[in-house]
């Protein structure tokens, strides 16, 4: 199975999990992302304790790309503190603007590096990118 393979696999199993799509009982954070060029639509909730992102969740519909990215970022960001997300979520996008390639650096973005390849296609990038700006917004807006 060559990598494109497992890649897309990954993006299909991400895109149809339902384990991050529901909705937090009175969550600390609530924050809508839209992509007006292809209609994706989500609602990133979050439970804080303190500077710890304890439990996030996502509802909303949209492509394949939009929703595995977002579930991945949720796995990626569950337990991290503000400033360790928001440095994930600059990682994020400085992969898929091609601004950062340092292989080891984006390992930090576990299962979120098979978007890698978004790059090449401009059409997708705002997909991959939304929950990412969706959450930065959220949580960066309090600093």
């Amino acid at each position: 199975m060559d990598l494109n393979a497992i890649y897309t696999e990954l993006i299909m199993e991400h895109s149809t999990s339902r384990h991050n799509r529901r909705k937090l009982d009175n969550p600390d954070l609530s924050e809508k992302g839209h992509n007006p060029s292809c209609g994706d639509e989500i609602t990133l909730e979050l439970k804080m304790n303190k500077d710890i992102i304890e439990d996030l969740a996502f509802t909303g519909q949209g492509c394949a790309i939009s929703q595995a990215s977002t579930s991945m970022m949720i796995d990626l960001i569950k337990g991290k503190n503000k400033e360790e997300a928001l440095k994930l979520v600059e990682t994020f996008i400085g992969m898929i603007k091609r601004e950062i390639s340092d292989e080891e650096e984006l390992e930090a973005l576990e299962d979120a590096i098979v978007l890698k390849n978004i790059s090449n296609m401009p059409a997708r990038v705002k997909c991959a990118v939304l929950a990412w700006h969706t959450l930065k917004e959220a949580i960066g807006e309090e600093n």
